[in-house]
């Protein structure tokens, strides 16, 4: 299975870290390591339910069910293009395509100057 459009240009980065508590870091070959926060990444969830659920202008994360604090359970590389999260609150259909956490970081950064 291919990744998302853009992945295939967006090499995966060379270390990995995940603090189940805190954040993801991630160190790239040609750039400074980012750090995306869980809370961010939660709420910003690539999949289809949770993009649906922004769009309308509903709560991705938190909802009155959401056990706290957010936690990742598990983190798995998904082929070469992505990172996929499994949540403590269950949900674990996102994929963080390496593309989108680049552009995620270069908006950042941007932003940051």
């Amino acid at each position: 299975m291919n990744g998302p459009p853009g992945s295939e240009r967006t090499p995966p980065p060379r270390e990995i870290e995940v603090d189940r508590a805190s954040a993801i870091t991630l160190t790239w070959e040609d750039a400074p390591p980012s750090r995306y926060p869980l809370e961010e990444l939660r709420v910003n969830c690539p999949c289809a339910e949770c993009r649906g659920l922004r769009e309308r202008g509903l709560p991705v994360w938190p909802k009155p069910s959401s056990p706290l604090p957010l936690r990742v359970e598990h983190a798995e590389l998904v082929g070469a293009w992505g990172l996929s999260l499994t949540w403590n609150d269950g949900h674990s259909t996102g994929i963080y395509a390496w593309s989108l956490l680049r552009h995620w970081r270069d908006q950042h950064v941007g932003d940051s100057e």
